[in-house]
């Protein structure tokens, strides 16, 4: 591991002392990242966390938008697991946390209901990774997942690198994994953001400005597993093909929304072509003024908007109360291990996962 830039004096307060710990023989550390914007991103290789993205507001004043915590003790013992980390190796659900790969079925942990989250309770945002800060703008992460790890076959490799560009106030993921074995994969990042900055307590998003660039959505049932049909969004409260506020219509008697208690669903992103890098989603802060668009080679997002936060403590002090973030998580759709008709998650060893994803921030 090396981590030689200085973390002292960072924007977000955070004390790299107290995110170093011998945990399962690998040690965990704090990293800052900065580019010569000004703008500062805080990470720990424990779960590849984002602890803190510094930007600016319309008045020029610093805020961390993204929800976090200030220790590792914290971070490992979150209320809520997945707190802005990095999800595998399966992003969503399966259901029932079983698959069938090439006539070999495979059970997964439980840990959401009858299914399978975001790779069960030891998933990649449980795990320690190697890092390399390679220039004060740019880490790159490594972590080896061993064949049966959480029921999934084969031994993945998985490389990612967080970068800040350094004109821009622009946090860019590349992810890339190659296995030994035909698996699955869905990888992704989920950030909790909100614009106007934690805080105590971390203001609702329900006044946040946001669109979507998809004209279907993949409904769910009650346990929160795709139905199985590709739906329009037009003429419905899960349109955000134009602007709408988050809790404009989130309140609605609509059945997606009470299976979701709010939203909490997969986008079918209009693509210019698979895999291109296209902008999905666009978010604002009315009071603040930031804004964040989120672009990905991906062919879907998840749109959540907090619903389960329970108001629990994060860094100094901020508490996260329900709809106190949105998530924009750039992913296969959820179940494709079940569902042939949707685009395969499936990695066989000749071939290489690849994912780009890109969340940039600026002011109105």
């Amino acid at each position: 591991m090396n981590n030689t830039f200085p973390t002292e004096n960072n924007l977000s307060g955070l004390r790299r002392e107290d995110f170093q710990q011998d945990m399962d023989g690998k040690k965990t550390d704090l990293f800052i990242l900065k580019n010569k914007k000004g703008m500062e991103v805080a990470v720990t290789n424990y779960g590849c966390a984002i602890l803190s993205i510094m930007v600016p507001d319309k008045n020029g004043h610093y805020a961390n938008v993204i929800l976090g915590h200030d220790s590792i003790e914290h971070v490992v013992n979150s209320p809520e697991p997945f707190l802005s980390t990095t999800i595998g190796r399966y992003g969503n659900r399966i259901a029932k946390g079983k698959f069938t790969l090439y006539a070999e079925e495979h059970s997964l942990s439980i840990n959401n209901g009858p299914n399978s989250l975001h790779g069960g309770p030891t998933g990649f945002h449980a795990r320690v990774w190697e890092a390399e800060q390679e220039e004060e703008n740019v880490i790159h992460f490594h972590y080896t997942s061993a064949d049966g790890e959480e029921g999934f076959p084969g031994t993945l490799e998985v490389d990612m690198i967080y970068s800040l560009d350094e004109d821009a106030n622009e946090l860019t993921i590349e992810y890339s994994a190659t296995t030994d074995k035909a698996t699955v994969v869905n990888l992704t990042n989920h950030g909790f953001f909100n614009l106007a900055g934690i805080a105590n307590p971390t203001p609702s998003v329900e006044n946040n400005i946001v669109t979507i660039n998809a004209d279907f959505y993949i409904p769910i049932d009650e346990v929160s597993i795709p139905t199985g049909e590709i739906l329009k969004v037009e003429g419905t409260p899960m349109d955000f093909r134009t602007p709408h506020t988050v809790g404009e219509r989130i309140g609605e008697k609509f059945e997606q929304l009470i299976n979701g208690a709010g939203y909490d669903h997969c986008y079918v992103l209009n693509k210019v072509e698979s895999g291109s890098l296209d902008l999905a989603a666009t978010c604002k802060d009315p009071v603040s003024g930031r804004t964040m668009e989120v672009y990905t080679t991906e062919p879907g997002v998840q749109l959540y908007t907090g619903n389960w936060l329970s108001g629990f403590s994060g860094a100094h002090g901020a508490t996260f109360p329900a709809r106190s973030a949105i998530c924009f998580e750039a992913q296969c759709f959820p179940d494709t291990p079940n569902r042939p008709h949707f685009p395969s998650a499936v990695l066989l060893p000749d071939d290489e996962y690849e994912q780009i994803t890109m969340y940039k921030f600026g002011v109105e």
